[in-house]
């Protein structure tokens, strides 16, 4: 399997710019991983697809403003993207510009940073502010860390309701756990009324998630790391769901990544606090996720990868061969031909 194997072309215009309002309303390609049936729909009918044998887990985790702009001692120009928060003062991250280890960056006039540490394009920066003061000063001074490839021109209030679950809460993210900013409280309301089991994890996510994969990663199977959680009492719901022969989905690579982690070869669910660098990649055989809900992702991505995954293990009806031929590669060239939106703020896909 190499990275070449996951490349596929994607006309520009179809990457998604501003989300799909309202919501539910973005299209919705459904996979049947064991038919290899293919059908179209709109995200609001989850409530005509899902019934009381079915549990939705979302993720929880909740975007920061991550970005900072700042000016260093020398007058020029940084954009600093904070990734995980290692000390009531300092933060690991990643910045545009030339750093040194003690090179100062000012935010405002009474905020301001300095590099303690450079390892592998990742800095960690020290602030003048620690505790709630700091993190008051980024949600003050910060801007909603949006994908590269998304040129939105909403203001900064808008996007952090835009680029946000309806549900988060954890604070804790550089990025939003996309597949989840397809629900509405009223969907989710509905789905609830109609029987479906909702649970909640929380993973928080890193940039590592969007980074190019390499061989190396591929071949020891081990991603960057990101933090996660999932307390007793939901695991202990979740690990009845299943003994009582309830589909588990998972909403977001995210939600999976933590499930596939805390499960065991029997397929038990451990409750914990932790960081996690699973791989999920073709050959894997889930051991607790029954389905998916996501987006449609950047082409050699492991996010991608772990999609194809889910109808490409071992004694299934579908193996991998190359993602052109598999499945969700035809999933992909269906929702191209729809014109379907694509990435962060595209349409969604879900895996049965």
């Amino acid at each position: 399997m190499n990275l070449s194997d996951f490349y596929y072309e994607l006309p520009e215009e179809l990457i998604g710019q501003e989300p799909i309002e309202p919501r539910d309303r973005c299209h919705l390609l459904v996979v049947n991983k064991n038919s290899g049936k293919i059908i179209n729909r709109v995200f609001s009918d989850l409530t005509e697809i899902l019934d009381k044998k079915t549990v939705l887990v979302l993720n929880d985790t909740k975007v920061f403003p991550a970005r900072l702009f700042g000016t260093k001692d020398s007058g020029g120009r940084v954009e600093i993207l904070l990734l995980k928060q290692t000390s009531i003062d300092s933060y690991d991250a990643i910045g545009k510009g030339k750093f040194h280890p003690g090179t100062k960056v000012s935010f405002s006039p009474d905020f301001s940073g300095e590099i303690k540490t450079i390892n592998e394009g990742e800095i960690n920066i020290s602030f003048n502010k620690k505790g709630t003061d700091l993190i008051e000063k980024i949600d003050q001074l910060g801007k909603t860390p949006l994908p590269p490839y998304i040129h939105s021109k909403s203001d900064e209030n808008d996007l952090r309701i835009k680029y946000q679950t309806v549900y988060a809460n954890k604070k804790g993210s550089a990025a939003a756990p996309t597949a989840g900013l397809h629900f509405t409280s009223e969907l989710l309301q509905n789905l609830k009324n109609k029987g479906v089991q909702i649970e909640k994890v929380t993973l928080h996510v890193g940039l590592g998630t969007f980074k190019p994969v390499t061989e190396e990663q591929i071949s020891s199977k081990t991603l960057h790391k990101e933090s996660f959680s999932i307390t007793n009492e939901t695991s202990d719901r979740l690990n009845t769901a299943k003994m009582d022969g309830k589909k588990i989905i998972a909403v977001g690579t995210t939600t999976c990544r933590v499930l596939e982690t805390q499960s065991d070869n029997e397929g038990n669910l451990k409750p914990g606090v932790g960081e996690t660098n699973i791989f999920i990649q073709p050959g894997y055989k889930y051991k607790f996720v029954n389905g998916l809900i996501t987006n449609f992702h950047l082409p050699s991505t492991s996010l991608l990868m772990l999609v194809t995954a889910l109808v490409s293990f071992p004694n299934s009806p579908i193996v991998f061969t190359n993602f052109k031929d598999n499945l969700i590669g035809k999933a992909y060239q269906e929702a191209i031909k729809r014109k379907y939106k694509f990435f962060s703020f595209g349409d969604a896909m879900m895996i049965l």
